[in-house]
């Protein structure tokens, strides 16, 4: 198997829920095109792929169906979301942060603050290869951009203020 074999190819989030904020799509849009643009990722015991992702909000827990690119089903991972409350908490308050310092101008707030999103996003990262690598294995790049979907997905499923408290 070549490692070409052990990607995404489609990913897809669920649409079911209501609003649309801007930012987030285009945010989601551009994880999404960086994700199938380069991404490691490797079901345990599965003989390769490459593969569709659906994710989903059920129950308060995020699902990641697996499929090959058959459309055969592979494998889903119920995800609990409370060991990431801190960090989606953390995530979203800087993101607020940001878009209020790109409207008032200083280029040192900017780059403080997205040194601060860099970090929460590599250790969002950790945390979902530990959570995943039952079954599915993934790098780095690859947790860090399915960390801004599961974001994006939570952010548009609910008003983002429910994520702070």
């Amino acid at each position: 198997m070549t490692s070409a074999e052990y990607r995404l190819y489609d990913v897809s989030l669920d649409r079911s829920f209501g609003g649309r904020d801007a930012t987030i799509e285009r945010e989601q849009a551009l994880a999404i095109i960086d994700l199938l643009d380069c991404n490691t990722f490797m079901p345990v015991g599965h003989d390769g792929g490459p593969y569709r992702l659906k994710i989903e909000a059920v129950d308060g827990r995020m699902v990641l169906h697996i499929a090959d690119d058959a459309g055969e089903h592979v494998v889903s991972h119920y995800l609990s979301l409370t060991p990431f409350r801190r960090l989606l908490q953390d995530y979203t308050r800087i993101c607020e942060s940001y878009y209020d310092a790109v409207r008032h101008p200083g280029p040192e707030r900017l780059e403080a603050i997205d040194m601060g999103r860099r970090g929460i996003h590599n250790e969002a990262a950790e945390l979902l290869k530990s959570r995943l690598s039952a079954k599915v294995n993934i790098d780095n790049d690859t947790a860090r951009r399915l960390f801004t979907l599961i974001y994006a997905l939570l952010v548009r499923s609910a008003d983002h203020r429910v994520l702070l408290s």
